[in-house]
């Protein structure tokens, strides 16, 4: 059966599904925002199907369950405790998240060669790594929300009510989860040149570092030799200042942050995040696939 004319763009059945639900014309108005979303719903699916998810969500749930049974054991310091250990958790094990299936969202599709069938779509490059990245912040959002319930819905137990402490907790969470998309950033970037192992080592030594970011502006001020000021100025400038998401302690003790330096995190994080993104997309238009 020859095919009808009236279909000027018929679709390849074996190319990769996540390209499949959506028509693609390039002179379709918004059709680079359909390809992105549609790769992004793609590598969402692909991370909740993974079992290792649901491990860790499970774990940091029975981390915060802990957290309560410690908190019985301190008379008065409960609530501190469970938010404390709670917030702890959320952020550990989202950073787990972010680094081991951030570093494999380009490896995976370049070994499967998947790749390659999405690219011969009417995909740029800059759609694809877009779609990926915004698929594993979606999942991201979706795993810090259900902990943030955990935890909720721990320290309603342990006051056996309703308590202020639940609604403060929340500006910690929010910028918890901002700075896990900074971090999904980071091995993203690290992933479009590197390999796996070796991009979850550096996205690591990142995160680390970037929590103790004021100490490198002393130790650049602090050192003798001009060649290592320079050395930690620059990583002072150039890496995230993670530690201005770190709002555990003060949550623990029911400090509720204002709302102009929860905006200028975000702000932050948001322009990081686009500088990484172009960063990334200009080093894989490079790379050679073949």
């Amino acid at each position: 059966m020859t095919q009808s004319p009236a279909d000027p763009h018929p679709r390849d059945k074996s190319s990769n599904p996540e390209l499949g639900r959506v028509e693609y014309s390039p002179n379709t108005a918004g059709s680079g925002m359909s390809r992105t979303f549609a790769i992004a719903r793609n590598a969402f699916r692909e991370a909740v199907r993974d079992r290792v998810l649901y491990n860790l969500v499970i774990f940091a749930l029975l981390l915060i369950a802990g957290a309560i049974l410690l908190g019985e054991l301190s008379a008065g310091q409960e609530a501190k405790i469970i938010v404390d250990l709670g917030l702890s958790a959320i952020l550990l094990f989202g950073v787990f998240i972010a680094i081991f299936v951030g570093v494999g969202l380009v490896y995976k599709e370049i070994e499967r060669r998947t790749l390659y069938a999405i690219l011969s779509k009417p995909v740029g490059r800059g759609e694809f790594l877009l779609g990926k990245y915004l698929g594993l912040c979606l999942t991201l959002l979706v795993n810090v929300v259900i902990m943030g319930v955990g935890l909720s819905l721990a320290l309603i137990f342990v006051k056996r009510g309703f308590d202020p402490l639940m609604i403060r907790i929340w500006p910690a969470v929010l910028l918890i989860y901002v700075e896990l998309t900074i971090l999904t950033g980071v091995a993203l970037l690290f992933s479009s040149f590197s390999s796996p192992a070796l991009s979850a080592l550096l996205t690591f030594f990142v995160f680390t570092i970037g929590h103790f970011s004021a100490d490198l502006k002393t130790l650049s001020h602090s050192m003798g030799s001009a060649p290592a000021r320079w050395l930690f100025s620059g990583l002072y400038y150039v890496l995230p200042n993670l530690a201005n998401y770190n709002l555990i302690t003060p949550a623990a003790h029911g400090v509720l942050p204002g709302a102009g330096p929860i905006m200028m995190a975000i702000i932050y994080g948001l322009i990081y995040v686009a500088v990484l993104l172009a960063a990334t997309t200009l080093i894989f238009r490079r790379r050679n696939l073949k």
